[in-house]
């Protein structure tokens, strides 16, 4: 299992949210470049990066940050927030970084979507926020009547590799992840090639314990580094 420290940028700072509102917006480090330099320090291989302003309005305002990371770090980069069309994802992965996240596009232009699946193979990822089990979009303003587990299958089925799903109701709550969706993600995906990436609420060593069991890909852990209720470097080893 792979572990992913998150580094979540608006108006160049890293903050956290709760439940995905903009309203709780709380600056968590002074130095993305420090907290990343941390995150290797632990044994991180990969940082999962997000663009929230990007999110709301589709711009690039933070890109030399992602790339920056990328560069002058020996982490791999993943990126998501804002990106909805393909010069977006052909400029970061030039750029350097290892794999682009596309959310609000799967939904709303699923053919971009599997366009850059198809040019790009193995470096997109499709993130899935649901709320109620249904998929969010736009940064989490709107939702969609899309069932989760359907846009999973159909872009699974389109060559999309790694999916990470969230729960938003978990997302920086430290409550524990929604384990029985994410593992039902998991199961349906992977006899078609899928990778379950699980992201909100993780609030412990036990979280990552009990995804492991459940062959879950990949795990975000955000608030519960900077808060100090999950080990990062005791998480990585517990992965491998």
């Amino acid at each position: 299992m792979v572990i992913l420290p998150a580094i979540d940028i608006k108006d160049g700072n890293c903050v956290r949210l709760f439940k995905g509102d903009y309203g709780t917006v709380q600056k968590v480090a002074d130095s993305y470049m420090d907290t990343a330099r941390g995150f290797e320090a632990s044994g991180a291989e990969w940082v999962h990066m997000v663009d929230l302003d990007g999110a709301k309005d589709a711009t690039q305002q933070n890109k030399d940050i992602f790339i920056d990371v990328a560069k002058n770090t020996k982490l791999k980069v993943e990126v998501g927030g804002g990106i909805r069309s393909l010069d977006v994802v052909e400029m970061y992965l030039n750029a350097g970084i290892s794999r682009v996240i596309i959310g609000s596009a799967a939904v709303k232009d699923p053919e971009f979507v599997k366009r850059a699946a198809k040019e790009f193979r193995g470096r997109i990822a499709v993130g899935i926020d649901a709320k109620n089990g249904f998929v969010a979009t736009e940064g989490w303003l709107e939702t969609s009547g899309v069932n989760y587990i359907d846009l999973g299958v159909e872009m699974c089925r389109a060559g999309v590799q790694y999916f990470i799903f969230t729960d938003i109701d978990k997302d920086g709550t430290l409550s524990r992840p929604n384990h029985f969706k994410t593992k039902k993600l998991q199961e349906t995906l992977a006899p078609l090639g899928g990778n379950v990436i699980a992201s909100g609420g993780i609030k412990n060593i036990n979280n990552i314990k009990t995804l492991k069991k459940n062959r879950i890909y990949g795990a975000i852990c955000g608030k519960s580094i900077y808060s100090g209720s999950l080990d990062l470097a005791q998480a990585v080893r517990l992965a491998k």
